[in-house]
């Protein structure tokens, strides 16, 4: 996933949804989704249909999780034969790897990891619908055709169940302006798992970013130390994923 830097096309779809408001490219991913600010305050999310998730799942998750924390308000969301999209109010905030953040990584990191915890610590996982579990995660790979080594199957033992982000990368935590966490975004895949599926893969993500040298920084904002054993598994289940 990235920010665009070259003009990108706009589809039919998202010209009729955005109603006449001005359309800005903000994000597009591998799989050819694309998302749009609008002039009146909304994000459009366009994509191909995508086996892994659903824009119809990420409404009920972002729906759900709204009664506790920060997340984007749904206000339309649908498909067809072969695209999906869904359409949320903007919230006035920065993806934590905008130029600005990106330029003071040591703010941005800070951030993510005091992000990461409060989403942990507000979510109720007794109340969650959702599953992102080990079992959970396998299964949907054999659905999708991954065939994993048995490995997988034994799993660390749970240190605490949470209600996990299940794409917690460094774009997906917004900030305001003072640099501090403001809320979180694309949360399709949001679901109960060991807290350690998130802190593994948000921790990975840094480098991407910011370069090396900044997981420190997250676990000390996150409060936790880091756990090898756990971080080694759930980084290599991500990327067999």
């Amino acid at each position: 996933m990235s920010i665009p830097l070259a003009a990108v096309m706009v589809p039919e779809r998202v010209r009729a949804l955005a109603r006449g408001a001005q359309l800005e490219p903000v994000w597009q991913n591998e799989i050819g989704g694309v998302t749009f600010r609008t002039s009146d305050g909304r994000h459009i999310k366009h994509s191909p249909r995508n086996l892994e998730t659903s824009f119809a799942a990420e409404a009920e998750r972002l729906d759900w999780a709204r009664r506790w924390t920060a997340v984007p308000r749904v206000l339309e969301v649908g498909d067809d034969e072969t695209h999906e999209w869904i359409v949320t109010a903007t919230i006035d905030g920065e993806s934590a790897v905008s130029a600005r953040w990106l330029a003071v990584p040591q703010i941005a990191v800070r951030a993510i990891g005091e992000g990461l915890r409060a989403l942990h610590d507000r979510l109720p996982a007794a109340e969650c619908p959702f599953d992102w579990s080990v079992p959970s995660r396998l299964a949907n790979a054999a659905g999708r055709g991954i065939r994993l080594p048995a490995r997988f199957g034994d799993a660390p033992a749970v240190d605490l169940l949470v209600v996990c982000h299940a794409d917690a990368c460094s774009p997906n935590t917004l900030l305001d302006a003072d640099g501090r966490w403001l809320a979180h975004v694309d949360l399709g895949a949001l679901g109960v798992a060991d807290r350690w599926a998130d802190l593994a893969v948000a921790s990975m993500s840094l480098e991407w970013n910011y370069g090396p040298g900044w997981e420190g920084a997250f676990f000390s904002a996150y409060g936790i130390e880091p756990d090898p054993a756990r971080i080694a598994y759930y980084r290599e289940l991500w990327n067999a994923t």
